[in-house]
């Protein structure tokens, strides 16, 4: 499972560049379209392998809707409108504060408490991020939309985790992608009717073609595994690899040299999630231990 949530947040984190390449196509249609190529992929993998894809219930429509308006169509929208009236580093920075959202919110929604393990690694992880990032300069409009890209990040899988124990992996990700192509665009048609559908160019046809693939079909699939095996508070610190990826993507390409500080982000975030997967033994395991050690040597 924590291989499964690497690799998603890599594939994430490495289409960065990729996504710069839609900054001039319409946000919101562009989304709808991705989001429905990426669904008709994972719809026709559930057929070729027979894989079981259960329907969402009527009860399930507003949780879809809302994991759309924020997770997928929300987060891209405010991304891209966030490099407008801020550097990027900017923004990166601000989703640092993900993964401590989720270790802090994921418990609590459960009705559990957040566990210490998960916190530690996300704050960890969190100033890797910032490191990473290297901070950056923006206005207000930038600031509020890069906090409203984190919250998006976020709610991504927050909102997924009660469809996760009901519907699954595989068919939480077929369903949200087809909600949120069908209310992109419904929103994008109504928000720029004349230019929702712009044809894609050759470049932006390629970006869309990646993130419908891997982005999409592929690393949702990966992350929910990763949600469904570990917790969203554990799986959260794995975002902290997602700019590492970015950086290595960056550095491989020429666009970026690989600095002393890079080093030290990179070994932040990984301190972070070896912090935040570490199994944690619980105060009432130990006392049960140490119950059954005195049982021991009274019984000797």
């Amino acid at each position: 499972m924590v291989l499964s949530g690497v690799a998603g947040a890599v594939l994430v984190g490495g289409s960065v560049p990729v996504t710069g390449m839609l900054d001039g196509y319409p946000v919101i249609t562009g989304q709808a379209l991705r989001y429905a190529l990426g669904g008709l992929l994972l719809l026709g993998w559930a057929k070729v392998t027979r894989s079981p894809l259960p329907r969402p219930n009527l009860a399930d429509l507003p949780t879809l809707l809302g994991l759309a308006a924020t997770g997928m169509i929300g987060f891209q929208a405010c991304l891209l409108l966030a490099q407008r009236y801020a550097e990027p580093s900017a923004v990166v920075a601000f989703l640092g504060a993900s993964p401590l959202v989720l270790a802090l919110i994921a418990p609590m929604l459960d009705g559990r408490r957040p566990s210490a393990a998960p916190v530690v690694g996300s704050v960890l992880a969190g100033l890797g991020i910032v490191v990473l990032s290297g901070g950056g300069s923006a206005s207000a409009p930038g600031l509020l939309l890069a906090a409203l890209a984190m919250l998006c990040e976020a709610s991504f899988t927050l909102l997924a985790v009660g469809l996760l124990r009901r519907l699954g992996p595989l068919a939480t990700s077929t369903w949200g992608c087809f909600t949120a192509a069908a209310s992109g665009s419904v929103v994008g048609t109504v928000v720029d009717p004349a230019g929702a559908w712009r044809w894609p160019n050759a470049r932006e046809l390629v970006a869309l073609l990646l993130l419908a693939i891997l982005v999409t079909a592929v690393a949702f699939v990966l992350w929910y595994s990763c949600v469904v095996g570990l917790g969203a508070d554990r799986a959260g610190v794995l975002i902290g690899l997602m700019p590492v990826s970015g950086l290595v993507v960056a550095v491989l390409i020429g666009a970026q040299r690989f600095e002393l500080a890079d080093l030290a982000g990179v070994t932040l975030v990984a301190a972070g999630v070896a912090c935040g997967l570490r199994p944690e033994r619980s105060v009432k395991d130990s006392l049960g231990e140490s119950g059954s050690l005195k049982e021991s040597f009274t019984d000797s």
